[in-house]
């Protein structure tokens, strides 16, 4: 149950009341799993894990609004992310890593300011079939659809079934530097609809280079952009999906799995088509299942992967459900995209041309 603070009486006794009409909320989501990965390393390893934030990242945060009048309001987010599993902060140990920021709301729209969701998180939210599930979907293989970026003002506009959001950012990842304008800028902009089953969107997303190399050569002039369409439909109790993205980097800037090398040959792809197919269905009104397949084309290269998932979730409250998630990826001319993300740092490392398994069990709750 979300906990509601109500800054009235506070206020009362120390302004006279001035806050009536304000409100605070306290929200958050506790998820944690046990999750398997084969062909985890160079060995070809198994891999077994706690892992934090499965289909939801965890989370808690504070949100407020206050009465302004005149439809006019004061609204306020602070959320702050973490890993269940040992503790610590999420986004790099950001305080208030997910979103953090200020704004008014009236019959016109919602202008905010501060760490903020991109237009591609907006959209994914809606027309990604595993509603960009933290553990397994859209996000391994592109993470762009769960991108937040910093020093951003926002627009958000809600007419009829209609939703149309734009954003500009002075620096995505950090602070704005005298002299260098576009270093690290980045906007975008969604437009969806919606009409009873039937749901519809498209976004844009650019994003300019935000590193100083050694010697100095300003990244900014490295550009990366991306368009996303999809759509969703419902009947009775499942729901169809479908949506394609292009994305095309700029100048040197690079797209993540776009670099492979198959017996000895190296290739760069800075083009790439994602396509994907989903379906949810919901057996009864505590019992779901959803599954969806994602294939990216990346162009002047056969390193084209694919990815299968499917999840079933089991409601056992309105605020608490346990869930299990399987994915497989199909790897060949050297791309090498694990079930959490292309090989990377931060990724299990499946190596090139190898396929990987991955299964997760979790619980969720949510206050």
């Amino acid at each position: 149950m979300k906990m509601k603070l109500f800054a009235a009486a506070v206020a009362a006794l120390a302004a006279g009341g001035a806050y009536a009409q304000s409100s605070v909320t306290l929200y958050g989501v506790a998820d944690v799993g046990l999750e398997y990965n084969s062909n985890a390393n160079a060995a070809g390893d198994d891999l077994f894990r706690m892992s934090s934030g499965n289909q939801s990242g965890s989370r808690w945060g504070l949100r407020g609004v206050e009465d302004l009048g005149g439809g006019l309001k004061g609204v306020f987010v602070l959320e702050s992310g973490f890993d269940l599993d040992d503790g610590r902060s999420a986004q790099g140990g950001r305080l208030f890593g997910r979103q953090a920021y200020v704004g008014l709301q009236s019959q016109f729209g919602s202008l905010l300011l501060g760490r903020q969701q991109t237009s591609f998180y907006d959209f994914g939210l809606q027309f990604d079939p595993m509603a960009i599930s933290s553990r397994y979907g859209i996000l391994s293989q592109d993470a762009a659809f769960a991108s937040r970026a910093d020093n951003t003002v926002k627009y958000i506009g809600k007419f009829g079934g209609l939703t149309a959001s734009a954003f500009y950012s002075f620096n995505n990842n950090g602070q704005e530097v005298a002299g260098a304008f576009r270093r690290g800028q980045q906007y975008g902009a969604l437009v969806s609809y919606a009409a009873g089953p039937f749901a519809v969107g498209a976004a844009y997303d650019e994003i300019h280079g935000s590193t100083v190399g050694t010697p100095p050569v300003d990244a900014s002039g490295q550009r990366t952009r991306r368009a996303t369409v999809g759509a969703n439909y419902a009947f009775g109790p499942a729901k169809v999906y479908a949506g394609y993205r292009w994305a095309k980097a700029f100048d040197g800037a690079a797209l993540t799995g776009g670099t492979t090398v198959d017996n000895g040959v190296l290739t760069t792809s800075t083009a790439s088509n994602l396509y994907w197919l989903g379906l949810g269905y919901q057996l009864t009104p505590a019992f779901s299942l959803s599954g969806a397949a994602y294939y990216q084309d990346f162009r002047k290269s056969e390193a084209d992967p694919w990815q299968f998932v499917i999840t079933a979730d089991y409601a056992l409250s309105k605020r608490t459900d346990v869930y299990t998630s399987l994915s497989y990826t199909l790897n060949d001319k050297g791309s090498a995209l694990g079930v959490n993300g292309f090989n990377t740092a931060t990724a299990t490392n499946v190596q090139p041309n190898k396929d990987q398994f991955g299964a997760v069990v979790g619980l969720r709750h949510k206050f």
